[in-house]
């Protein structure tokens, strides 16, 4: 499991995160909503070490990261950020080795090559794996990234937007597959996500954010209810049950 314990993160005068402490459980999703400006990409990147923290603890599987190697860490945690600038032109299957380059250091094994083609296959890339990335539209592009880390094949995944250009099918794919990442291989899943209905479909746990705070974590059930929205987000949302699940109606 992942605990952070009252971290903090400031930009010169203006501090992002706040003394956040939570414990991420493992082998679920959980996800972080909130509006602009929550702290929620933020706290992503330190959890994945991509920036330091100012304060506090971060513990993966009772280690502090700050006592990790980097390799020993790439093995353990993928992260897919929201903006993905390659300045190489390369392909969509030389993109997904890349997630193979704490195990193969550039040099391919068969086991590589395997977990490559599995994450092409995941991501419904076959047809476009010898295809450039500049001839891809966003939302093949991201899907390309996110086999990227499907390949990387870490036990803590982490996804910043990763719904980001993508159309509604593919959208619903994505999740789809993080759903069964979880369920069939026992992956630990922590994602940003904007649209709190697929939030609310697809999540264990929701950890809510706002000003840098956490307002409330818990079960969708927990989370996903007109009085912790308001809290959120500053709008008075109703709440419809449909099939099990709990779908805010957010925009009339």
């Amino acid at each position: 499991m992942v605990e952070v314990k009252h971290v903090s993160k400031a930009y010169g005068p203006k501090t992002v995160v706040e003394d956040v402490t939570m414990t991420i459980p493992k082998g679920k999703i959980t996800s972080f909503i909130g509006p602009n400006g929550a702290g929620k990409s933020t706290l992503l990147s330190m959890i994945s070490r991509l920036i330091g923290k100012d304060a506090g603890e971060i513990y993966i599987d009772g280690v502090e990261i700050s006592r990790c190697k980097s390799t020993d860490l790439a093995k353990k945690i993928s992260i897919l950020k929201q903006s993905n600038h390659i300045s190489l032109r390369l392909t969509v299957r030389e993109l997904v080795s890349f997630g193979r380059f704490p195990y193969s250091q550039g040099r391919l094994t068969d086991l590589d090559e395997k977990h490559i083609q599995k994450a092409i296959h995941y991501m419904e890339l076959e047809s476009m794996q010898d295809k450039y990335l500049d001839q891809l539209s966003g939302g093949q592009k991201q899907r390309a990234f996110i086999a990227m880390v499907i390949a990387q094949d870490t036990e803590y995944i982490l996804l910043d937007e990763p719904l980001n250009n993508l159309d509604m099918k593919h959208s619903v794919q994505i999740m789809k597959i993080l759903r069964k990442l979880v369920d069939d291989l026992g992956k630990t899943v922590v994602i940003v996500i904007h649209d709190i209905n697929f939030a609310s479909c697809y999540s264990d746990v929701i950890v809510a954010l706002k000003d840098g705070k956490v307002v409330k974590m818990g079960t969708t059930d927990e989370i996903i209810t007109s009085p912790v929205l308001k809290e959120v987000y500053d709008m008075d949302i109703p709440i419809q049950h449909i099939d099990d699940n709990k779908i805010c109606i957010y925009f009339s």
